[in-house]
C-alpha cells in the first residue's frame, strides 16, 4: 500500500511596502523555504510586475575586503497592489512602509487578518504599534527596530550599503496567553534566522525603539559645527527625558555613546535626509511628533524638540505641496 507524504504547511506571510527596507526583508524572507511570501508594492509596483522579479544588490559583511563588490540576486514572489485584492488570510503581516501621516489605515488589513494573525511592525519611530492594537485588539504584535543601511536607487533596485541587524520584541497583549505570544515571536525569529540575517530578541523593545529615535535625531541634525553638536545633545537629552517620563528606562549616558558612535562613522544620511532629498514625505509624526505630544501631555519644557519638530513639519509641508498635496 502506497503511503502519500504531504508537505508541511507553509507559513503565509504578507509584506506591505517594497521600498528599500521592505525589499531588503523580502529578500531575507524569500530565503526561508517554509515561508509562502506575498508582497504589496506601491510606487514601484509596475516595475516589479513587469520584470516578474525584484533585483537586490547586497553588500554584506562577508565581502568587507571588497567593499565595492555587490552581490546580485533575483527572487520571485506574488506581487499585489493592495490588501483588498487578496482572498486569503495570513499568519504574519509585516508592515515595512514609511510611517508618514496620514498613512496606512490598519483597517485596510481586515480582509487578510484574523485572530491568529501576528502583525510585525518594521518602522522607525515610537507609538507605531498603537493603531494596529486599536484595530486588531486580539492579535499579537511583534515590534522591530531596524539597523539596516539600504536605499532604493531606482524603482525595483535596492542597494544594501552598510549595517544589518534587527531588534525584535513583543508589544504585549494582555488578551492573549503569554505562551502563545512567545511562540509567535519565536516564529518570526525563525524566519530571520533562516534568512541569514542577525537579530536580537529584546525583553523590552520600547527601550530599543526610543534609543533608535534618539539616534535618528542625532543623524538628522548633527554636522561638523560646534553649534550643531550642542543643539543635537540638547535635543537628545530632551527626548530621553520624555522617554523616561513615559516609563522607558533610557539613561542620559546614551547621549555620549551615540555621539561617539556617529562621529566615528563616515558621512551618512538619515532616512529623513534621504526622503527630503528625493522629495518624499517625512516620518515626522513617529520620530518627532510622538515625543512632542507626550512632552505636552506631561507638561514638560522641551524647547529644542519643539523647534526641531516645527521646522521639520514645515519641510514636510513643502514636500507635500510639491507633490500636489498628496500624501
Amino acid at each position: 500500500m502506497a503511503i502519500t507524504m504531504t508537505e508541511p504547511r507553509k507559513t503565509k506571510v504578507l509584506l506591505y511596502g517594497l521600498g528599500a527596507i521592505g525589499g531588503f526583508y523580502a529578500f531575507i524572507l524569500s530565503r526561508d523555504p517554509s515561508v509562502e511570501l506575498s508582497v504589496v508594492a506601491r510606487s514601484n509596483l509596475e516595475v516589479v510586475k513587469k520584470n516578474a522579479s525584484f533585483l537586490i544588490n547586497q553588500c554584506r559583511s562577508e565581502v568587507s575586503l571588497f567593499p565595492k563588490l555587490l552581490k546580485s540576486l533575483l527572487m520571485k514572489f506574488a506581487v499585489l497592489s493592495c490588501p483588498h485584492k487578496i482572498a486569503t488570510t495570513y499568519d504574519y503581516i509585516i508592515c515595512a512602509h514609511k510611517a508618514i501621516s496620514p498613512g496606512l489605515d490598519p483597517n485596510d488589513f481586515r480582509s487578510v487578518a484574523n485572530m491568529d494573525t501576528t502583525f510585525v511592525v518594521l518602522q522607525n519611530g515610537v507609538g507605531n504599534e498603537e493603531p494596529f492594537r486599536n484595530a486588531f485588539p486580539y492579535c499579537s504584535i511583534v515590534s522591530c527596530v531596524i539597523w539596516v543601511g539600504a536605499t532604493q536607487d531606482s524603482p525595483g533596485v535596492i542597494r544594501h550599503t552598510a549595517s544589518e541587524h534587527t531588534d525584535i520584541g513583543l508589544y504585549p497583549n494582555p488578551k492573549i496567553d503569554a505562551t502563545v505570544e512567545e511562540t509567535r515571536l519565536q516564529g518570526f525569529a525563525a524566519m530571520l534566522r533562516a534568512g541569514g540575517t542577525p537579530y536580537t530578541i529584546s525583553d523590552d523593545i520600547q527601550v530599543k525603539r526610543w534609543e533608535k529615535v534618539v539616534w535618528n535625531d542625532t543623524q538628522q541634525w548633527l554636522s561638523s559645527s560646534k553649534e550643531s553638536v550642542s543643539v543635537t545633545k540638547r535635543l537628545m537629552r530632551e527626548v530621553i527625558g520624555v522617554a523616561r517620563r513615559s516609563g522607558v528606562a533610557l539613561e542620559y549616558g546614551l547621549v555620549d555613546i551615540l555621539m561617539e558612535r556617529i562621529q566615528g562613522m563616515p558621512g551618512i544620511e538619515s532616512s529623513m535626509q534621504v526622503d527630503a532629498r528625493e522629495g518624499r514625505r517625512l516620518e515626522v509624526d513617529v520620530i518627532l511628533g510622538t515625543p512632542m505630544r507626550k512632552a505636552r501631555e506631561y507638561g514638560m519644557d522641551v524647547p529644542t524638540l519643539a523647534t526641531v519638530y516645527a521646522l521639520t513639519v514645515g519641510v514636510d509641508m513643502r514636500i507635500k505641496q510639491g507633490l500636489g498635496g498628496l500624501g
